[in-house]
């Protein structure tokens, strides 16, 4: 069983987060993935502790697996020579250095191209490769606060806010991936490889999906809203008698059960109340009513009415208790790997399901040059 892009070959030259994450989905999937490091291992991410295990760090455990790894100095001829070497045998580069360097490497899609015109090569960078901003250098915090996510994130007590992960690097990673697969696709019927020029900037500012929408549509600046929603109610957290739960009523059929529910089935008769624009006009007086009645139970009398009525709903689980979740262990959300320095490592699983060509976790996430022997031998100049 192979697969889904096995016999593809991917040439990793990006660090930290977002491109090491692309390709490792990309190696999940089945294709050979070569990551490039200096001599020694230059992912900022091996240094990023604690917490370490053997001297290896879990940040760079969790975006690395299925990949090889080879070191190369990139400023030298020779280094050069073997990554365009490895370009003519390859499908794919993966690179998030600054805007022009791999120009100044001499590795520029425009040169690869010619090594290999049907060689796909994604550029990820912080603000593109156009515009006034394309020579900044661009990292998720700072993406996050320029984009407006954080002025969103938060309520008025906090202020501004970020989130709780780097979560434009894992977008700007995802968007690498579909990117990368569509142009693969593509050269089915071209035959020609192209270039991918995805930004972290523009990755945030697509990201913020409805809310960009309704400030297109109306000019009203966004107020942060805490764990509200901006276009539906009740949609948020409410505290209970011994703690706090999530509510998530998308519907107005799902406000009239939850009125059932909460023993007051006149609120879906109020006209205040009885749609979901009412609802979000009127959010002032009807949320402070629903947070009295649940103050009145614990979270687990809530949730188990909840899930017997078809009412979205759920506990705020700690990172501890979502590593316990029996839904996740059922769906192999928790794996484990042999690692020839950290010893046994535990990992989070694919989210991808695929039927005919499941994900593999066939290799660690490797050691600085661990495959050099295998791959670089077979050029005399390294």
């Amino acid at each position: 069983m192979t697969g889904a892009l096995t016999g593809m070959k991917i040439l990793d030259l990006s660090r930290v987060l977002a491109g090491p994450y692309c390709t490792m989905i990309l190696g999940d999937l089945g294709a050979e993935v070569i990551k490039v490091e200096a001599h020694g291992g230059s992912d900022e991410t091996r240094k990023w502790g604690p917490p370490f295990q053997n001297g290896v760090s879990a940040y760079y455990l969790s975006i690395n697996r299925n990949k090889k790894a080879i070191t190369v100095d990139l400023k030298t001829a020779e280094g050069v020579a073997v990554i365009k070497k490895l370009v003519a045998e390859s499908d794919v580069v993966v690179s998030n250095f600054k805007t022009g360097t791999m120009e100044r490497l001499g590795l520029g899609y425009e040169t690869l191209s010619r090594i290999n015109p049907a060689i796909v090569f994604c550029s990820i960078t912080g603000f593109g490769e156009t515009g006034p901003d394309r020579d900044m250098p661009g990292y998720d915090f700072i993406i996050q606060a320029m984009s407006g996510l954080m002025s969103i994130t938060g309520n008025k007590e906090s202020g501004p806010q970020k989130s709780g992960v780097a979560i434009v690097d894992v977008l700007t990673g995802l968007y690498a991936c579909i990117g990368i697969q569509a142009a693969l696709l593509e050269r089915v019927c071209s035959g020609k490889g192209q270039k991918l020029d995805i930004s972290l900037y523009d990755t945030a500012v697509s990201a913020l999906v409805n809310i960009a929408s309704n400030y297109l549509m109306n000019e009203k600046v966004p107020n942060a809203l805490g764990n509200a929603h901006a276009n539906i109610v009740p949609y948020q957290t409410f505290r209970t008698a011994d703690g706090e739960m999530v509510i998530a009523v998308g519907t107005d059929q799902q406000f009239q059960a939850l009125c059932i529910v909460l023993e007051k089935p006149q609120f879906a008769e109020d006209e205040r109340y009885r749609t979901n624009p009412l609802r979000v006009e009127n959010r002032e007086s009807l949320v402070p009513l629903l947070q009295q009645i649940f103050l009145t139970e614990k979270t687990g009398y809530w949730q188990t009415l909840c899930r017997k009525n078809n009412i979205p709903g759920g506990p705020i689980q700690t990172i501890q208790e979502m590593g316990h979740d029996q839904q996740l262990q059922a769906r192999d959300m928790f794996i484990e790997q042999d690692h020839p320095t950290a010893g046994k490592i535990k990992m989070i699983g694919s989210p991808l399901k695929l039927s005919r060509t499941p994900v593999k976790m066939e290799r660690h996430p490797p050691n600085p040059g661990e495959h050099n022997k295998e791959i670089l031998g077979q050029y005399s100049t390294q």
